[in-house]
């Protein structure tokens, strides 16, 4: 999985398209955030995800709980 990073420490990644199913988008999603994990450096200390935001290109963010987002398990 590919995914980038800014200058402020925001990680952009695709998880799909609106015409996506809601199952799709959710295994996607559970799928970048155990990928988000394993990249996560060893001497990384403190929160490491602090805000998740899920947004369309140009549509309105809507905020998600990150605790319960890193606690999502891929069905793969």
């Amino acid at each position: 999985m590919e995914f980038r990073l800014d200058k402020t420490g925001n990680i952009h990644v695709p998880i799909g398209k609106a015409s996506f199913e809601a199952d799709k988008l959710y295994e996607n999603f559970a799928a970048f955030m155990e990928a988000l994990k394993k990249a996560r450096p060893a001497a990384a200390k403190g929160i490491f995800i602090k805000r998740i935001t899920v947004a369309t290109t140009m549509g309105p963010g809507i905020k998600m709980d990150a605790n319960m987002a890193q606690n999502l398990k891929s069905e793969e």
